[in-house]
């Protein structure tokens, strides 16, 4: 446990800058480092995290017809159900061994992006399940605001603008992903839940069941558990966040292994709009140095990253 901080982040929502800027503090020292911290205080109740678990088990419970009537193969926006298998985050390696379900940004069908037919801007697939989508939506909105609250530590930490990421977060590619691993053998050969990779985009906060499965390598390569914490969430950054930051924050390889029983998780990456630039922060820039990226949209960017984990994206591109 002492390599993955436990950050309490209610003090990032204080009147008091002091306290913000201590909770920032600890944030940026742990994405310096590790790349992962637990978050508590974070105001997301025990009805609705118990909610979005609820409606895991009712959705992967389904029959295969059903799920694949809601096939992310059907949708060009990255939003629908992942069969198992049909997912390779390690390219290197095997297919993941886990089934997934992506929801987005709920917007309406009459939205003046969703009729352009932008990418990323699309209407989400809901399955037939009664009180489903409230369920799901509730979630969603919770981690929205969470993601903020930790964005404004990101800011404070780097010494930018307090809403700095405000504008560039409030119509984002944010993706709601519910994962079921079923059980295997952990560590066999050629047989993983979710192979080593790092996140996308700019942060990950994810909770689990409590059955043991995530691993992170640490910056001496050495893997590490990262055991459940009751009423925690686990964050990581992503590798869009570690090009604004021009590597001052590192994003980190960590892999799901097979369980040994089903586990259930939740993962939500917030990642900035489609349109957001995504580019050295002058603040990250030595004097008299160049950025060690050049700008690139976020849409554009996550567009390049799935394409390489999806079959059905690597067909069409």
């Amino acid at each position: 446990m002492s390599d993955i901080p436990i950050i309490d982040v209610s003090g990032i929502r204080a009147i008091n800058p002091l306290e913000r800027k201590a909770v920032a503090s600890k944030i940026g020292a742990a994405c310096r480092n590790v790349g992962f911290f637990y978050v508590t205080g974070h105001g997301v109740s025990s009805a609705i995290s118990a909610g979005i678990f609820t409606a895991a088990h009712e959705l992967f419970s389904l029959s295969s017809d059903a799920l694949d009537a809601l096939s992310i193969t059907l949708s060009p926006h990255n939003r629908g159900y992942v069969a198992i298998a049909a997912e390779r985050l390690d390219e290197m390696a095997a297919p993941d061994q886990k089934e997934a379900f992506n929801i987005g940004l709920e917007l309406s069908p009459d939205d003046p992006e969703v009729l352009s037919q932008k990418p990323f801007w699309g209407l989400n697939v809901w399955p037939n399940l009664h009180g489903w989508r409230e369920r799901v939506l509730a979630y969603y909105d919770a981690c929205m605001s969470l993601q903020l609250d930790i964005h404004r530590g990101f800011a404070l930490d780097l010494g930018i603008a307090e809403d700095f990421f405000a504008d560039k977060m409030d119509r984002p590619i944010a993706t709601l992903r519910l994962l079921h691993y079923p059980a295997g053998t952990p560590g066999a050969k050629g047989d993983i839940g979710a192979g080593q990779h790092t996140d996308y985009g700019n942060l990950t906060i994810l909770s689990t069941d409590g059955v043991a499965g995530l691993q992170v390598r640490r910056r001496d390569g050495r893997w590490i558990d990262a055991p459940h914490v009751e009423g925690a969430f686990v964050c990581n950054i992503g590798d869009c966040l570690m090009r604004w930051t021009n590597d001052i924050y590192v994003s980190t390889p960590h892999r799901v292994l097979r369980p040994r029983q089903e586990r259930y998780s939740v993962a939500f990456f917030a990642d900035a709009n489609p349109d957001a630039v995504v580019e050295a922060l002058p603040s990250c820039v030595a004097p008299g140095t160049e950025p060690l990226y050049p700008p690139i949209t976020c849409g554009a960017y996550l567009a390049a990253r799935l394409a390489a984990s999806y079959d059905h994206l690597q067909a069409t591109n």
